[in-house]
């Protein structure tokens, strides 16, 4: 049978994802639209930020129901600039995107990162402005303030700290801070490259996965006078290749994903003094893969009891569960992505969904959580977006 894909091109805002497969029928009968019983509360805002230099038209907007897992597209915010990474503001009123400009040969022409106000009804995105990022931003994340933007620049072996206006626009960038180092991987880790960043629970601290120094770097954040603290870091195995990193709900645990080496490294961490100590590694592929593959995206289930990686080449999102004493990991299994390239992934706040980006497949596909296993079913449903790159959720109203 094959399974249906959705167009959000084709279809009315209003119109309603209810595509199923067989095996996914009875997720949309016990409660389908229109149910009087499915409230606001019951509802996420999902935006999918994409690549723009083929067919995308920049950030697709959806309401995800937590009940039944149906997705209703909301706007698609027109934006040429590749607004792949996302953030979203802890007000909910704003988001936040790398900015890529490319030219007509697809050479990177300017980077930065550009803000966008949304409405709370509509949940449509406006732009308010942009700031120029020279060195090329891969990832934005937040700082729980709502005060401060961070963004970890690949290219140029950099981290930025940008201000956060009242109204939602980006002020000056407030301090950049570059990495120094090398690994042993002849191309990719010739120089620096910071892959991500993200602020502990506190803000107090902020932890840099660098690919190509193969160094979890912690920098401290200093609100007072917007900079960027060194604090120290933890070397990850040579040539493994950090790329992103995700915290446990209380934050005394930190999970970071090795792109190269295809690992999850569990770090305990110290909340307190922003320390990092290595206790556990594991891979993310089966023992029997032997084709090439490059981890990519880590996230902790709300929860806390489960740990998700995606894998690039084995196509698959791989499952741990969490110790709930020491933090350490078991795997439970793997589940195929049903697409190309998972770049990225999320889990919605009620942790009973799961959107993978699969970027080269061109399709983001929608999984239902098992609370009690961390087990993944494919649902059926799936999103036709030219070159995904970010899923996050919103909690709106």
């Amino acid at each position: 049978m094959t399974t249906p894909i959705f167009d959000p091109l084709s279809v009315s805002r209003r119109d309603v994802l209810t595509f199923a497969s067989a095996g996914a029928l009875s997720l949309c009968l016990p409660a389908c639209v229109g149910n009087p019983a499915i409230g606001p509360s019951h509802e996420v805002q999902v935006f999918v930020g994409t690549t723009t230099y083929q067919k995308s038209e920049g950030i697709y907007g959806y309401r995800l129901n937590t009940v039944t897992g149906e997705l209703t597209p909301t706007q698609v915010t027109t934006y040429r600039a590749s607004p792949n990474f996302l953030a979203i503001h802890p007000n909910a009123r704003y988001v936040y995107a790398v900015d890529e400009v490319f030219t007509d040969s697809g050479r990177k022409k300017s980077n930065g990162v550009v803000a966008f106000a949304m409405d709370p009804g509509t949940r449509a995105l406006t732009q308010i402005n942009r700031q120029e990022l020279p060195g090329g931003p891969y990832h934005v994340s937040m700082h729980p303030s709502g005060q401060w933007v961070l963004a970890a620049c690949y290219g140029a072996g950099s981290v930025a700290l940008l201000s956060v206006m009242p109204d939602g626009s980006l002020g000056p960038v407030r301090d950049v801070v570059t990495h120094t180092g090398s690994g042993p991987h002849p191309t990719r880790q010739t120089a620096p490259h910071p892959h991500s960043v993200k602020p502990d629970k506190a803000g107090r601290f902020a932890l840099v996965p660098d690919l190509g120094t193969d160094q979890v770097v912690v920098y401290r954040i200093d609100t007072q006078q917007g900079k960027l603290v060194p604090n120290g870091f933890a070397a990850s195995a040579p040539g493994a290749g950090p790329r992103h990193v995700a915290f446990s709900p209380q934050g005394h645990h930190v999970y970071v994903i090795n792109e190269l080496h295809n690992t999850v490294t569990v770090f305990d961490y110290d909340p307190g003094l922003g320390h990092l100590r290595q206790v556990q590694t594991l891979s993310t592929l089966p023992a029997s893969y032997t084709e090439p593959n490059t981890a990519a995206d880590i996230h902790v289930h709300p929860s806390g009891k489960f740990v998700y990686g995606s894998n690039r080449g084995h196509d698959s999102i791989v499952i741990f569960a969490v110790d709930p004493r020491t933090g350490q990991l078991t795997l439970q299994g793997f589940e195929s992505v049903q697409g190309k390239m998972p770049r990225n992934f999320g889990i919605d706040p009620s942790g009973q969904w799961m959107l993978v980006a699969n970027q080269r497949s061109n399709n983001v596909t929608v999984f239902q959580i098992d609370a009690r296993t961390g087990g993944l079913r494919f649902t059926g449903q799936q999103l036709a977006i030219s070159q995904p790159v970010c899923v996050t959720f919103a909690q709106v109203g």
